[in-house]
């Protein structure tokens, strides 16, 4: 793909524009600078992706310090609803004579503070492929060498509003990219968050406990309830959060949730987004059956509209012991699905009126 459009996307139906890294930002900047200090004035630069993707970014500022040479490009994430979109990367450079290419950060890049980043604590986190493609775009301007310094004003601000503090990575933004290419909503970078923290959980404190919740809520419940284990986000996805965190060694995971999540789980659905299993009723009338209730009952449960009105309606008549039921059934669902039944798993589900069930 040649141009300046880094492409589309199918999500759900819906074309979605593609957009790019601030690796890729860094690497036109930078290049854009290189060419300044031979005196050149350029308004664009085309540098290549490990995606395959050229891309013609448009130079937003630039201007020279002396004998340095300082550029931006504004980062384009798309249709991706990137923290980093809109933000301007920087690029300060200045020619060396002994063919090297030397990259460091400044205002606004977070610096690694602990092991689990692609690269050393005290580093500027720019990890390997944004530095590659920096080196690889400057080569083709000259071959006498650079200091690069990545910059990016906003970067402080906009760093605590990232994962960065969760990973390691304090003061600032995060130079990354693995293709260069912003995909929307991609599930892979997601998920690469997520087996990212549990690395680093793991680095820091063993293997001996995890707790997963889909997000902030379940960790505020968790603190509540004096749940002191190191937690991660798993978002919809418990099946691939826990086979990740299994792979890695953990042996003992606690999953805490809100019932319009867990319930599905507990009869077998690994992902629980909404669009993929909108199961949460059935989750009900499959317990409440084996429990024996009336059919009657039944049918007042599936005319409910909400997991949380289901389980309400359930406390209220006597039926409080589903929410039980289905936190052992989800632990015995994830024991099959991991094919261990030695594992140590505990779930828990809570309501948002009620807390932790039954209330």
């Amino acid at each position: 793909m040649i141009g300046g459009n880094p492409g589309y996307v199918i999500k759900d139906g819906k074309k979605l524009r593609c957009g790019y890294t601030t690796g890729s930002c860094a690497a036109g900047a930078a290049k854009a600078a290189a060419m300044m200090l031979r005196g050149e004035e350029p308004d664009s630069v085309e540098i290549h992706t490990p995606a395959g993707v050229l891309l013609n970014l448009a130079v937003n500022s630039r201007r020279m310090e002396k004998d340095q040479a300082v550029c931006s490009i504004i980062k384009d994430a798309g249709d991706d609803p990137d923290v980093t979109h809109g933000m301007e990367i920087f690029a300060r450079v200045r020619n060396r004579q002994d063919g090297r290419v030397l990259i460091a950060g400044g205002e606004g890049i977070g610096i690694i503070t602990r092991k689990g980043f692609c690269g050393e604590v005290g580093e500027y986190a720019i990890n390997r492929v944004p530095r590659e493609m920096i080196r690889s775009e400057l080569k083709k301007v000259g071959d006498l060498g650079y200091d690069v310094e990545i910059f990016a004003p906003e970067g402080v601000e906009k760093g605590k509003r990232t994962f960065n503090e969760n990973i390691g990575i304090r003061g600032g933004i995060s130079i990354i990219g693995s293709t260069g290419i912003v995909k929307p909503m991609s599930e892979k970078a997601l998920l690469d968050t997520i087996f990212l923290e549990m690395d680093q959980i793991k680095l820091d404190h063993g293997t001996d406990g995890l707790l997963l919740v889909p997000g902030n809520h379940g960790e505020k419940i968790a603190r509540e309830e004096g749940i002191s284990l190191p937690s991660v986000k798993m978002s919809n996805y418990v099946g691939e959060s826990i086979q990740y965190a299994y792979g890695i060694g953990f042996r003992s995971m606690t999953i805490l949730g809100h019932v319009g999540k867990l319930s599905k789980l507990s009869i077998g659905a690994f992902n629980t987004h909404s669009r993929i299993c909108d199961i949460r009723l059935e989750a009900f009338i499959y317990h409440l059956a084996l429990m024996e209730a009336p059919i009657g009952f039944l049918n007042q449960v599936e005319k409910c509209l909400t997991a949380e009105e289901a389980l309400h309606l359930c406390l209220d008549h006597g039926y409080g012991q589903v929410a039980r039921k289905m936190e052992s059934s989800a632990e015995e669902k994830i024991r099959r699905y991991l094919k261990d039944d030695g594992i140590e798993i505990k779930v828990t589900i809570y309501s948002m009126e009620r807390g932790v069930c039954p209330c």
